[in-house]
Formats: C-alpha cells, structure tokens, sequence
C-alpha cells in the first residue's frame, strides 16, 4: 500500500487520480480491506489496473510475479489476460492459502500456479519464455530477480517493478537505518542502464518501473564469451 498521504504527489493530484479510479468490484475491495487491515503489502489500485492493462496490451500467454501475497496482482494480471497461465511466489503458506481462496472466488485459479518458497531459490527452476514479469517482493533483492528472469523474459516482453521511489525516500540523502531505500536506488540506476532493456520509472502509485527487453542476454546467446 502507499507509505503515506502525498508521499509521492501533491495531495489535490492525489485525491484527483484517486476519483478518476473506476469502482473496484466486491471482490477486489474486499481484498484491499484485508491488506490494510493486517498491514499485507498487496499493490495500489492503480498499480493493479496497469497491470491488467498491459497484460492485455501485450497478449500474456505466460506471466510471472514475484511477491503473490494474497493474489490481489495475480487476479489483476488474469482478469487482464484471459488466456494466460500465471506463475506467482511467495515464501508464505499462509498468504498463499488466502490468494487461493479468492482466485477461486474469482474463478481463475485454474490458470494461476502458486509456488511456495523464497523467489531466489525458486527461479533458478523456471523455464521461460514469460511474456511479462512482476516483481514486488523483497526490495534487498529486486536486482537478482532481474538478473534471473532477464533470460527467462522473451525480447520484447515486459517487466514491471512495484515500489521503486519507496514513498519519495530514494529521493532523500541515504540513511543508515534504511537499507530497502539504497537498495532501491541502487536498482533503479541498474534497471535505468541496463544494456538489454529499455526502461522507466513512473510516479504512479510507489513508483513503478516498466521496462521493455530489447536483445537476449548474453546467456541466451551461448555466452559467457
């Protein structure tokens, strides 16, 4: 959820954007409940309306996200792509108990697969290629995510990265106590240079990142040379 009121925006652009939001259906307000009531890391509403968007754009037949949480992103990415097979993780039973639930209140659960583990352990096997990638997980390991799922991303699929201006703190002189705000300003620098993307950070929600996969990474070509 957001860190704070205006942490991002001024509060009227806030408020504004915030109207323009259609009305979410029971299901999904129902989802957003929970994640404010028990403190879970579930995406904004914005961000989840994006990515229904691009799922649907790009015509995902193979989605990945990194971080299910109680599958408000996963019902999102597959209500925007009604023909995909969705693969999330997430290292909580508990959590993922709870996003099988409402994915099959939803009646997707068919096409959704739920991997318990930490993602680090589990994406070394995974077989690509994704069409689109969601990571919102661990903000300490958000460049390994990209690092194992480049090769598993077609050229010219998409990666999506939620929480990339951290409530406007990768912007504030780095501090001691915060080690998530330096990782993520680390990454946004990497995710902005690297040589197999092309990318943008958007002030939409916490900051997203959307990037675009350009040429194969040199593992895909045979390397390393």
């Amino acid at each position: 959820m957001k860190h704070g009121q205006a942490s991002i925006l001024r509060p009227e652009q806030e408020t504004y954007l915030d109207r323009l939001l259609p009305p979410r259906d029971p299901l999904l307000r129902e989802m957003e409940e929970q994640g404010a009531r028990e403190n879970v890391p579930i995406s904004d509403p914005e961000v989840g309306k994006l990515l229904g968007i691009l799922a649907r754009a790009t015509g995902a037949r193979r989605i990945l996200e990194i971080g299910a949480a109680i599958g408000y992103g996963a019902l999102c990415l597959a209500r925007g792509a009604p023909e995909a097979h969705i693969v999330t993780i997430d290292k909580d039973p508990g959590r993922l108990a709870t996003a099988r639930g409402y994915l099959e209140r939803a009646g997707v659960a068919g096409r959704v697969e739920l991997i318990e583990g930490a993602a680090l352990d589990v994406l070394h096997r995974l077989e690509g290629p994704f069409d689109l990638v969601y990571i919102d997980a661990v903000k300490t390991e958000y460049r390994r995510y990209l690092d194992l799922t480049l090769p598993r991303l077609r050229v010219g699929g998409l990666i999506v990265v939620d929480n990339l201006l951290w409530g406007g703190r990768v912007a504030a002189p780095p501090e001691e106590d915060d080690p998530d705000a330096d990782a993520l300003r680390a990454f946004n620098g990497y995710l902005m240079m690297h040589p197999q993307l092309q990318s943008v950070v958007l002030p939409l929600g916490d900051g997203v990142g959307l990037a675009t996969k350009i040429k194969p990474t040199i593992m895909e070509m045979g390397g390393p040379y």
